[in-house]
């Protein structure tokens, strides 16, 4: 099928208004595995079905977009940065939509890849046309190219600086339209994910110019659009740069955490539980929520509220953020951190080992696993494993393998052993004989099943 493909691809190339052959390519490519495709990458010659967009036939330029889709996702991306440069310059300032669209996605999926992103960065002339080209559109698609271009190294982004486009994104974060500053603020904080996107974003005022959008938001009736994106920029600041250094320089980030885990929208609740989790996720986070005091501890018993009686979603967003929360590797667990997470753990209900258990026993797998992953959590910390050993029948329950019957749930409680067999001290706190069946379990591996013994009865058939 693929040959057959390539012989009408051929046929186009040599007549000038090949419509009907078109239609058959167009066709014929719908059934041919993009494997196929792949095989006979070096034979695909695509340049005439550019130059075919050149001409101005509505039909024609429709079926030459779907035909090269469809090819262009058979070669690498290195192939098309090398071999198609001057198709997608042309295709870049193309009258018509689609094919900007069809030429961004391109630019796209060079742009994602280490190798081929080098050949645009190694041509500087290339990198402004594109840059410029995408400075034209007003696609989202665009913005979101130039968010990535930027973040690829300091020359990129200087580049993408020079031509006004970062500006006029950073403009648009801070206009008076909600919904665009929404769309922005993700695209920034894909920019802060890189060393030198944050350091432009301090040197251009932008960290501040979000900060104080945040302490203004109460006073707008709009803030619930963009508010959430903007604390997650904070969130994904803290945990990249220093945790204490940001909450410190911006106390309204963590003034307005607390303040949306009191609010009656399930989508506040939900971002200031996973900024939580952002932010306890390494030990300099933790101490930051450690010195709230109790307005921490107050806000992990609503934590706990909502593990048990919020919607399934939320209900998964709280046991991920717990479990990222009470996580301390065996070289972290000083006194006082271990210390910590007990006191932690004790404030998020009366019994939260049976909370647990209790969400574990629900009929959903994903709730089943989270609930899971929060006893993995602390599964190598002293205090924890006395917990679970005083807690009538929670070592049959962690040892009884008739409770999981999907994948992900055998994997998750296979995770809940290792972490406890590992530990240095399980032996001592569980006792040795309930240590050897947890080291059986973990030889066995996580899908085991008991083999039925059969006994002959005398007569039988």
């Amino acid at each position: 099928m693929a040959a057959q493909a390539l012989a009408l691809l051929r046929e186009v190339s040599r007549l000038e208004a090949p419509l009907e052959e078109l239609r058959a390519l167009q066709s014929l490519l719908q059934s041919v595995p993009l494997s196929e495709l792949r095989e006979q990458a070096a034979e695909l010659r695509l340049g005439p079905l550019f130059s075919l967009l050149n001409e101005n036939h509505r039909e024609q330029t429709t079926l030459c977009v779907s035909i090269l889709e469809r090819l262009l996702q058979a070669l690498e991306p290195i192939h098309v940065a090398r071999n198609l440069r001057v198709d997608l310059q042309r295709g870049l300032t193309h009258p018509n939509d689609s094919v900007k669209i069809l030429t961004l996605s391109q630019v796209g999926r060079i742009v994602e890849n280490s190798d081929a992103v080098t050949e645009i960065l190694n041509n500087a002339e290339l990198l402004k046309q594109i840059v410029y080209c995408i400075g034209g559109e007003n696609l989202s698609v665009a913005k979101t190219l130039i968010v990535e271009i930027s973040s690829v190294s300091p020359e990129s982004l200087n580049c993408c600086t020079t031509s006004g486009l970062v500006t006029q994104l950073l403009r648009e974060l801070t206009g008076e339209d909600v919904l665009v500053r929404a769309t922005c603020i993700e695209m920034v904080t894909s920019l802060a994910c890189t060393h030198h996107g944050r350091q432009y974003l301090a040197q251009e005022g932008v960290i501040d110019q979000i900060s104080n959008i945040i302490v203004g938001a109460d006073a707008d009736p709009f803030s619930s659009f963009y508010l959430p994106g903007f604390v997650k920029f904070f969130g994904n600041l803290a945990i990249m740069d220093s945790p204490q250094q940001i909450c410190e320089r911006y106390p309204i980030f963590m003034e307005k955490v607390f303040e949306m885990t009191e609010s009656q929208d399930p989508t506040m609740i939900g971002v200031a539980v996973d900024t939580i989790g952002i932010l306890g996720s390494n030990v300099e986070g933790k101490q930051v929520l450690q010195k709230t005091g109790t307005r921490f501890e107050r806000l992990l018993m609503k934590i706990g509220y909502q593990a048990k009686n919020a919607s399934t979603e939320l209900k998964i967003r709280c046991l991920d953020a717990l479990s990222t929360l009470f996580y301390l590797p065996p070289e972290q667990q000083t006194d006082d951190l271990l210390r910590m997470t007990e006191s932690w753990f004790s404030s998020l209900s009366r019994d939260p080992l049976e909370l647990f258990r209790g969400i574990s026993n629900q009929p959903f797998p994903e709730l089943h696993c989270a609930a899971l992953k929060v006893f993995t959590a602390i599964a190598n910390q002293p205090w924890a494993q006395k917990l679970m050993f005083n807690s009538p029948g929670f070592v049959e329950y962690v040892m009884d393998r008739s409770v999981e019957h999907d994948k992900a749930s055998k994997d998750a409680k296979y995770e809940l052993v290792k972490a406890l067999a590992n530990s240095k001290t399980i032996a001592e706190i569980f006792g040795n004989p309930n240590y050897l069946r947890l080291r059986t379990y973990l030889s066995e591996g996580p899908y085991y099943v008991k083999p039925i013994s059969t006994t002959a009865v005398e007569g039988a058939e």
